[in-house]
């Protein structure tokens, strides 16, 4: 059975190219188009779809305004087309924590060339928004608490060596599927251990807004310090790390180089860069750099886990969550092999079981975790001995 589509834009040319790239695909199928939520509501009393494109800034209804009802009432898988959003980062990350389940930007000018440019990326979103069918009952939007006092850290981090801005760059992910060997070599021999403190990796995809969000404001400020990839366009990580610093006690920030991992600081990958742990005569930094895709992203989980698994061994944690593809399964399985505790989410608890079921198929992990018992292990990696 296709995957029966429906556009909600405003812009007659967005609707028109993007039905024209979706009807080259065998397994999806355009139902219809609209140009507004309420038209768009009419629509879908004669057929409801199985993913929605929909556009935020709109006449009569906003996007996430219908958002927000549909998932209320109705939860349906949406993919998030908007300018705005390159622009607008708090209001896409608002349509994220409410619900949607991927991406795509579009440039105010020469939005036919781009979207037919782009017409990988829309697809591959969509397809992991569908697989996510069935589970979005599990998003549940939160209340945004005032920000958490937290103390401090105890160590001051060293100065950071700012790198350049972004800029945005649509990510085709026709692009030949590189591997880590692309930025860094594999890890062989015996880590270093020279420093003692226990550092944890996490990557996630599809559905990982909503769970970071539930496991970042879990941990207290004396977890080990954290470094995250979390599958997100540019222009927005910052803008995500600053809502999750709201929500948690723990320091979290977008990641620059050289930034120090210390206990109760999580450091998010930039989107458009590669994370990378090293370790310091005393202490584990990050740097983050340039590099071709890896595993079809960039940022990779790949790249993380084996820069961890190098770098760090037996004092490490590796933890992959919710997403689709396979990105972070083989870097998980340099990690194990080199004397890592290991965990992929449940299947019960993603909405999207791809990436933990890879790293599960090839021995990358023995151990599952709920998503409400992740930051239990992380807080428990503390206690192990090397």
């Amino acid at each position: 059975m296709p995957i029966n589509v429906l556009i909600v834009d405003d812009s007659a040319v967005v609707r028109q190219v993007i039905s024209d790239e979706l009807a080259r695909e065998s397994d999806i199928k355009v139902i219809g188009a609209a140009a507004d939520p309420l038209f768009a509501m009419e629509r879908m009393k004669l057929q409801w779809p199985d993913v929605i494109v929909l556009d935020i800034e709109m006449p009569r209804m906003d996007g996430i305004t219908f958002l927000k009802k549909l998932m209320a009432e109705r939860p349906t898988p949406v993919v998030i087309c908007s300018s705005l959003t390159e622009k607008g980062a708090a209001v896409t990350l608002e349509a994220l924590s409410s619900g949607a389940l991927g991406i795509i930007t579009k440039p105010s000018i020469g939005v036919r060339d781009f979207l037919q440019d782009s017409s990988a990326d829309l697809i591959h979103a969509i397809r992991a928004a569908h697989a996510a069918s069935g589970r979005l009952r599990m998003l549940r939007p939160l209340n945004t608490p005032a920000p958490a006092s937290r103390p401090a850290p105890q160590d001051t981090p060293p100065p950071r060596a700012v790198g350049a801005p972004m800029s945005f760059v649509s990510e085709k992910i026709q692009t030949p599927k590189l591997s880590a060997d692309a930025i860094l070599d594999a890890p062989n021999g015996v880590p270093m251990h020279s420093v003692t403190e226990r550092i944890v990796a996490l990557g996630v995809s599809t559905g990982g807004v909503q769970a970071l969000e539930q496991v970042l404001p879990a941990l207290s400020v004396d977890c080990p310090g954290l470094a995250i990839v979390q599958h997100m366009p540019e222009k927005f990580t910052a803008t995500f790390a600053q809502r999750l610093n709201g929500l948690c006690k723990i320091e979290v920030k977008e990641a620059e180089n050289n930034d120090r991992m210390m206990r109760g600081r999580a450091l998010i990958a930039p989107g458009g860069k590669h994370l990378l742990v090293k370790r310091g005569p005393s202490h584990y930094y990050v740097e983050v750099v340039d590099g071709p895709l890896v595993s079809r992203h960039r940022p990779s989980v790949d790249v993380l886990f084996r820069s961890v698994a190098k770098c760090a061994g037996k004092n490490a944690l590796g933890i992959i969550m919710t997403g689709m593809g396979d990105d972070g399964a083989k870097g998980l399985k340099e990690m194990r092999d080199m004397g890592a505790t290991t965990y992929a989410q449940d299947e019960a608890s993603c909405i999207v079981f791809g990436m933990p079921k890879e790293a599960l198929r090839i021995g990358a992990t023995e151990q599952v975790a709920s998503l409400t018992e992740i930051p239990g292990v992380i807080s428990r990696s503390l206690l192990r001995t090397v």
